[in-house]
């Protein structure tokens, strides 16, 4: 147990401490640098013997079976991706056609570098539990190979003594379906288009040849009839690209029902998180009608721009990606409010890169106007302050985790508090840290860092996920009332 002379917060390090693990493979896309390299390889197997491919097969399939699940069906698909590359001829059979597929995928381990910045919130199921005990999912962000980062998730459960299990992963790991069907709204699209700088007459021209619920193969038919695919005209070419970008970064995917959430990672597929999705930020929001959805604000990174965006899920197995527009959509770090606050969403940001903002919209896509609510004042987080996930309500007023930033990039957890009714009101604030990296917590990824992107109450106790270092994450608790009671 650590107690805090000044703030009087007793904060208990409970575990488990969760590690990466580099044996949980993901199957991935694997292509050469140019398509005339990928037609030599494609070449190269039509021309081996029909034995030679029997063996080879085997030798493919004996090695990566046990280490997946549905290898073949993923063989086929990567096969499906390349068979444009065939010269004309008889078709290869199904061996065969599994082994050009196999040329074209490889293994990827999502989790190889780290495990971190977990969030936490109530699992959707809450059936079949001891009383006074909880299921959560933790959500947490997988780093591998060329720092590219996915979201993986973990199921667990917390005693009616605040005593936290967690399930142990299953050892497949797998995407999910893009739904293939999927519909933009009209309205919403035109007005992410305008919000963007590519709404122009062109774009207004194709809108027009589109219902008012669209999907992605009707929006690509429309630009080939009008002949934007193919035209040297810079700006209609401009026009197109933007379109398309905009429809590629707004999907929907699905995994398999029967998956456990252990199994299940949402790996970089759009062009603006193609080099990571990162810090995911989830909350159960709670709707105007009284029934709940999961958000969650993470940062895309293309490997040159950072941009916060936006998940939906109702269940964790169906997952909505939408771009975020306005101004105020920029840096790290936002942190959506669990319910509208007097008719309108709200949202914790760090614009600035230095001080905690907050803004409201009355359209969860668009956000305009931060100000800031927040100040570094303390020596620990003199260098920078940024929220720690979306803030808890509380009978005292919302509850928000910060970190802090002070002398030599040391990263520590602090926490303040918000009037419920006007949250730009700030009503207390801890004086020192409530979590600070301890020596077994220092060494990592990235040193001398503890963070969480959201954690969740049970009962009056705050159960706090926590990153050790950029490297593998832990459990810690500490009671409200200690809590709100320390606030100055």
């Amino acid at each position: 147990m650590i107690m805090n002379p000044r703030a009087a917060v007793h904060l208990n390090r409970i575990g488990p401490t969760l590690t990466p693990d580099r044996t949980r493979v993901l199957l991935r896309p694997f292509y050469p640098s140019t398509d005339a390299i990928a037609r030599h390889i494609v070449a190269r197997v039509m021309a081996l013997p029909a034995a030679e491919v029997t063996r080879l097969l085997d030798q493919v399939l004996g090695e990566f079976a046990d280490r997946h699940a549905q290898v073949e069906a993923i063989l086929d698909h990567r096969f499906e991706a390349v068979n444009l590359l065939l010269e004309s001829g008889k078709p290869p059979t199904r061996e065969r056609q599994l082994l050009i597929g196999a040329h074209f995928t490889h293994e990827y381990s999502p989790e190889s570098a780290a495990l971190f910045n977990p969030s936490i919130v109530p699992h959707p199921d809450q059936t079949g539990l001891p009383p006074g005990a909880l299921r959560f999912i933790l959500s947490l962000r997988a780093t591998g190979e060329g720092h590219i980062s996915s979201i993986t998730f973990r199921m667990g459960t917390i005693s009616a003594q605040h005593r936290i299990t967690v399930a142990p992963p299953v050892p497949f790991v797998s995407e999910p379906e893009r739904v293939p069907h999927a519909a933009y709204e009209k309205g919403l699209f035109a007005r992410k288009l305008q919000e963007a700088g590519v709404q122009n007459d062109i774009c207004r021209r194709v809108l027009a040849q589109l219902p008012d619920d669209f999907t992605l193969k009707e929006l690509h038919r429309v630009l080939l009839t009008s002949g934007l695919t193919a035209t040297t005209n810079a700006s209609a070419s401009h026009a197109a690209r933007g379109i398309l970008l905009l429809a590629e970064s707004n999907y929907e995917v699905n995994f398999a029902a029967a998956s456990r959430p252990s199994q299940r990672i949402l790996f970089p597929s759009a062009p603006s998180q193609s080099n990571g999705i990162e810090d995911a930020r989830f909350v159960r929001f709670q709707q105007d009608d009284g029934s709940g959805t999961y958000y969650a604000t993470y940062t895309a990174y293309d490997g040159k721009i950072t941009l916060p965006q936006l998940l939906e899920t109702p269940d964790f197995v169906h997952f909505k990606f939408n771009t975020l527009n306005g101004p105020a959509v920029q840096n790290k770090g936002m942190a959506l409010f669990p319910r509208k606050i007097n008719g309108q969403y709200t949202m914790l940001s760090r614009q600035d890169d230095e001080n905690i903002l907050i803004m409201c919209s009355e359209n969860i896509h668009f956000w305009q106007t931060p100000r800031v609510v927040l100040a570094p004042a303390q020596p620990w987080e003199f260098f920078k302050l940024g929220n720690c996930g979306s803030p808890i309500e509380t009978e005292a007023g919302w509850l928000v985790l910060s970190h802090g930033v002070g002398a030599m990039r040391k990263y520590c957890i602090g926490a303040f508090l918000l009037d419920l009714n006007d949250p730009t009101r700030v009503l207390g604030r801890l004086r020192e840290p409530l979590l600070a990296p301890n020596e077994a917590e220092r060494d990592g990824y990235v040193p001398n860092v503890v963070y969480t992107c959201g954690a969740l109450l049970h009962g009056r106790e705050l159960i706090i996920p926590y990153a050790m270092s950029d490297y593998a994450t832990s459990f810690a608790t500490a009671s409200l009332d200690e809590l709100l009671a320390a606030m100055e």
